[in-house]
């Protein structure tokens, strides 16, 4: 390789791991040509998300590609990629047109699976996107505005982090809402639907009786050991068993972007993109994040540290040092579980309360450093201390 010439690294993804990577190659342009290239203009800070499906504005969750990028060597195209051609080391998007690349860098995320499960495409609601997250708070608003009375089952099917996050706050935003509109106090019923025996079956059982206990006192019912089988306009089907519902929220199932098995990527038995020591997949292609087969694939924290691992070997590429290997890091899991309360497991360490709140709060904080200055984080993580909205942003009611 000619490490006189400059490089042109191709970025296929806007979220965590591919904007930190651009970041990081951005700082050397006299090394580096970076262009990225992302269906959306701007990024989801996706530990937010959840936020705006309980009413709070999405400005602290959308950041705009172009404020993190101002002032960087950094091109941005607005754009999907669909295919690539190896041989020429072209990338093509939908749009029919092209880009070379020396080196590329694909941090797609993940898709919603929802296992072939009849209705539950047409008919349940999604907390992956912003435009999916409104979709479902406008519902929740509507619903209980046209008919004066909540739903008679709030379903959250999924019981991993971002399920018992958004069930746990539920029951205090839809008596919000009731507050809001002047409706009479009823009783709001919330179940979350799990189809293992415990809730995060991915981590200790006792880890979760404590979450367990916690997602009771808030008023939410959990199903475990729960299959759900279907979904229709009005009913969804559990173990066999219809439920009365409009408001299904899936946040149970996620598949490998089709991206990589469209184009003929080797593919792990779990489904996820083989990689090297150095996250790579083939010459010169890297794949970083939720699609990558790393230990702790699809969590915000290991797309952040893919997307500093890459760009740093690139560097040292480029300056002729020894590449380092791949070292997964043990992620720093800290779910919160309504207000001001939260559950943080690191290891064989567990918190629980309002410290762990706390360091929930932290970790947003260290996560907006990862892609901003220091005066454009602190505004972005202060907007999460703002208190319930005093108004109903759908319709300006005030209490």
């Amino acid at each position: 390789m000619n490490t006189n010439k400059k490089t042109h690294v191709v970025i296929v993804g806007g979220g965590f791991g591919g904007v930190r990577s651009a970041l990081l190659l951005s700082n050397h342009p006299d090394l580096f040509d970076v262009t990225i290239i992302s269906k959306l203009p701007y990024l989801i800070y996706y530990p937010t998300l959840f936020h705006t499906a309980i009413g709070q504005r999405s400005t602290m969750t959308s950041i705009k590609l172009s404020e993190i990028f101002k002032n960087k060597k950094a091109k941005i195209i607005d754009g999907e990629v669909i295919s690539f051609d190896r041989q020429s080391q072209t990338v093509f998007l939908t749009d029919n047109s092209s880009f070379h690349y020396d080196k590329l860098i694909l941090a797609m995320g993940e898709v919603t699976n929802y296992f072939n499960i009849e209705g539950l495409d047409k008919f349940s609601y999604s907390v992956k996107s912003e435009k999916e997250v409104l979709t479902y708070n406008h519902h929740l608003h509507d619903f209980l505005v046209q008919n004066e009375q909540p739903d008679k089952n709030y379903f959250v099917v999924g019981a991993g982090p971002t399920g018992i996050e958004l069930a746990s706050r539920l029951p205090g935003y839809i008596h919000y809402l009731m507050k809001v509109h002047g409706i009479h106090r009823k009783a709001v019923h919330v179940e979350l639907v799990e189809a293992k025996e415990h809730l995060l079956p991915n981590f200790d059982r006792k880890f979760s009786r404590q979450i367990s206990r916690r997602l009771s006192k808030l008023g939410v019912s959990i199903k475990l050991n729960s299959t759900v089988s279907a979904l229709n306009d009005s009913q969804l089907i559990i173990n066999g068993q219809g439920y009365d519902s409009k408001t299904v929220v899936w946040t149970a199932g996620v598949s490998t972007n089709p991206f990589y098995q469209n184009n003929n990527f080797a593919m792990t038995k779990r489904g996820k993109v083989s990689v090297d020591v150095y996250l790579q997949a083939e010459d010169n292609v890297f794949v970083l994040g939720d699609n990558a087969n790393t230990p702790y694939s699809g969590l915000a924290q290991t797309a952040l540290n893919d997307g500093s691992f890459v760009a740093k070997n690139l560097i040292r590429m480029k300056k002729g040092k020894y590449l380092k290997p791949y070292q997964p890091k043990i992620p720093f899991s800290v779910i919160p579980v309504g207000k001001r309360w939260a559950a943080t497991i690191y290891k064989n360490i567990t918190i629980f309360g309002f410290l762990s709140s706390i360091l929930r709060q932290l970790g947003d904080l260290d996560g907006y450093l990862k892609l901003l200055p220091l005066s454009s984080a602190l505004k972005f993580w202060l907007k999460g201390f703002k208190g319930e909205p005093k108004h109903c942003h759908r319709c300006q009611i005030k209490q």
